[in-house]
């Protein structure tokens, strides 16, 4: 609902608070469980309705393309810090939750498709993760957020409309973790071609905090060529990891003359078969509650 962590954190200790200070009023005329997705349903659109909207650099930012004049290019891009990005969610606390497992499968926590969401207004991305995640029927969506149903049918119709419109999530074949070792290998390395040649035509790669983003192999292969891995002689070292159901690397680098590999953000992959189609790389900013070092 939120498109953060550490804003969802916080919701779900108010949710819980709120629901132990009003138990004496739950009188049993629902199930237990609906009476507790009532009050977080209702925190999360209130708090909607006050924090602007969560997004990527593709939302907010023209592409760079091929066509992009190379003067243009810098080897440290500009931070957009005070705008309120999405962030990723760590799979080794989806691996630990109890939550159903409907909440948690790919389609419904990519990347793509939580920030797709952020597009919605709030009562429809309500409606739709209930409707469509949860597997609730318009009558008991309608009795929770004391709506008639068709009122509930057709913001769910437009929500739709809405969701096919924006780019979300592919289906995933082949072995994804190899394709993750050929990327981190290739970061290792310094190995530019190799990176390059991993990409779809269609590849896109954003990197909040930055508001930048390449559209297409040929983009990112300009990018690669002006500054690769091991451009200036930095060095990396690379991490396995996971975000969102998705693969994912932590990449931490040492400039020249360090000692140290400092995190400097974490790469997630949507991996079509044995290509990449997408990777959005997070800055250690929107990272922290990843498990991961900060230096290695």
């Amino acid at each position: 609902m939120l498109g953060s962590f550490d804003d969802a954190e916080e919701l779900v200790q108010e949710a819980m608070l709120r629901a132990w200070r009003g138990l004496d009023a739950f009188e049993g005329r629902s199930l237990f469980r609906t009476w507790l997705y009532r009050i977080a349903t209702n925190l999360c659109l209130n708090a909607l309705e006050r924090a602007p909207q969560r997004v990527l650099p593709l939302d907010v930012v023209a592409p760079v393309t091929a066509s992009t004049p190379r003067t243009e290019a810098r080897a440290s891009p500009p931070q957009g810090t005070e705008i309120p990005w999405l962030q990723p969610y760590p799979d080794e606390l989806l691996d630990d939750t109890t939550a159903d497992a409907r909440l948690i499968t790919r389609e419904s926590i990519a990347v793509a498709f939580v920030a797709a969401l952020q597009h919605l207004p709030p009562k429809q991305r309500a409606i739709l993760l209930l409707a469509d995640v949860m597997g609730w029927s318009a009558s008991e969506i309608s009795e929770m957020l004391e709506a008639s149903e068709a009122s509930v049918t057709s913001a769910l119709q437009r929500a739709h409309a809405t969701m096919r419109a924006r780019p979300t999530t592919r289906t995933v074949t082949g072995d994804e973790r190899a394709v993750l070792r050929r990327f981190m290998d290739a970061w290792e390395t310094g190995d530019a071609t190799i990176l390059t040649a991993m990409l779809r035509d269609d590849a896109r790669w954003q990197m909040p905090p930055a508001p930048l983003w390449f559209d297409g192999r040929a983009a990112i292969s300009n990018l690669l060529t002006l500054f690769p891995p091991h451009w200036n002689e930095r060095a990396f070292r690379m991490i396995a990891t996971g975000a969102n159901r998705q693969p994912a690397a932590a990449a931490y680098l040492r400039l020249a003359g360090e000692s140290v590999f400092r995190l400097s953000g974490v790469h997630v992959l949507d991996v079509e078969g044995a290509t990449i189609a997408a990777i959005t790389t997070f800055g250690p900013e929107l990272c922290a509650r990843f498990p991961l070092a900060p230096t290695l």
